[in-house]
């Protein structure tokens, strides 16, 4: 099948690359010159493991190319994705939704006499679609097509295999010619037995939202538990796998630590509530979410100066990890824009490293210093952070990290590290909803 792409950023890359990979001929179509400079030339614009190897592969192969004119790469395709931007607006929280209505305005100028699916992969309030059908009718009413909803489900860092094997794909649309076109696309995934989940277009959006506020909600459920076993001696890992072990329950997203971030958690769940507001439904529980996730990040910080005896002035402080996650240079919303500021202000310099996100981060962090390895970051340090879980990070020789230390001190804001462990190798250990442990 034809596949135009719009968008490539991290949902519409890495979704075009794997269609490509499916048989299907994709054209990533951006308007950013540079961007599409750089993918022609080979040069992957986000750190997403394995996605500069499909591309490359798809690219050879002729399925996958880009461009910057939308018009042409736009006729004659079976399925047309909008993946563009849709941040949160500043002052209200809603989704801009700016740039999809735009696309849909250049889709329907460009759209020919062929019937054509219009599919929206950007992440959308409940009742997009039904606008972006409107304005495609408004400037060409008698184009034939459908617009359809299929959210993405990917998770950064692990994105590829996520759209190989999804646990479930999601379409709301409302005409069968329409699912036809989208089973073929997705009919790869049928040797996997992947469930393909038809709803109406409203249904498909609120799912998108109500997936990732479900999993915050956990975030910040697991976080104030952990709070609660700090003050009665308890330890949140024992907790974490005590209640996941329930099927009803799950283990996923129970690992308590310095809040949630990312592109997605943070904007959605705002977005969620704006619709929820003016819909007349209000959803008190992910306003509780927001609001808890916002306070954790701070409360983390504080953590951190009681750690260093409730003053940090004059202390040097390595942290290690800023980005929001490991296996992502994705710097949106991460802990470490709350954290570090906050260290600094109270007097601290903080030595950082991260394997990809050092990059990102200088964009948005000043005063530090990046280093070229942990090591390096530790050295002569009087403490250590342990801001994100990257694997280089578990795994640490803690015989050279006590030597380079001024004081053996690991505040494991990401639990990666046993107390008891710590404290025989002559640490004194603080971690999220453990007793502290001390050498």
């Amino acid at each position: 099948m034809r596949v135009a792409m719009i968008g490539t950023g991290y949902v519409g890359l890495v979704s075009g690359a794997c269609l490509s990979e499916f048989g299907h001929t994709v054209v990533c179509i951006d308007k950013d010159d540079s961007k599409i400079a750089a993918l022609e030339a080979g040069q992957i614009p986000i750190f997403e493991p394995g996605l500069d190897e499909v591309v490359k592969t798809n690219v050879a192969a002729k399925r996958l190319s880009f461009s910057r004119d939308l018009k042409p790469h736009v006729q004659n395709c079976d399925a047309v994705f909008i993946a563009v931007g849709t941040p949160s607006r500043r002052g209200d929280g809603h989704a801009d939704l700016s740039y999809v209505f735009s696309a849909a305005e250049e889709v329907a100028a460009a759209l020919d006499d062929s019937y054509t699916v219009v599919v929206t992969k950007s992440t959308v309030p409940v009742g997009t679609g039904r606008k972006v059908e409107d304005i495609i009718r408004k400037v060409r009413p008698g184009a034939q097509f459908d617009v359809a909803s299929n959210p993405e489900f990917l998770r950064e860092g692990s994105a590829i295999e996520d759209f190989r094997r999804p646990d479930r794909v999601v379409v709301g649309c409302d005409s069968e010619r329409a699912r036809e076109v989208m089973r073929e696309l997705y009919r790869p995934l049928y040797l996997n037995e992947t469930p393909l989940v038809f709803t109406s277009r409203e249904t498909s959006e609120l799912i998108k939202y109500a997936s990732n506020a479900f999993l915050a909600t956990k975030i910040a459920f697991i976080n104030e538990m952990a709070d609660l076993c700090e003050k009665v001696g308890a330890d949140v890992q024992d907790v974490a796998r005590g209640i996941g072990l329930d099927k009803r329950i799950g283990s996923k997203f129970l690992n308590a630590g310095p809040g949630y971030g990312g592109s997605c958690f943070p904007k959605d769940t705002l977005a969620l509530l704006k619709t929820s507001e003016e819909a007349g439904a209000r959803t008190r529980i992910v306003g509780a979410v927001v609001e808890s996730n916002a306070e954790r990040k701070l409360a983390m910080a504080r953590k951190i100066e009681e750690a260093f005896g409730g003053d940090l002035k004059g202390k040097t402080v390595a942290v290690l990890g800023l980005t929001f996650k490991p296996n992502t240079d994705d710097m949106r919303d991460a802990p470490s824009l709350v954290i570090v500021p906050y260290l600094q202000e109270r007097g601290a310099m903080v030595r950082a490293y991260d394997p990809e996100g050092m990059h990102e981060a200088a964009k948005h962090l000043s005063g530090l210093a990046f280093c070229a390895d942990a090591y390096e970051a530790l050295q002569g340090a009087d403490g250590v952070v342990i801001l994100t879980e990257w694997n280089e990070f578990r795994a640490l020789d803690l015989g050279r990290v006590h030597k380079a230390l001024k004081t053996p001190l690991m505040i494991d804001l990401r639990n990666i590290y046993r107390p008891a462990q710590m404290g025989a190798a002559g640490f004194r250990y603080v971690g999220v909803g453990r007793p502290p442990h001390a050498a």
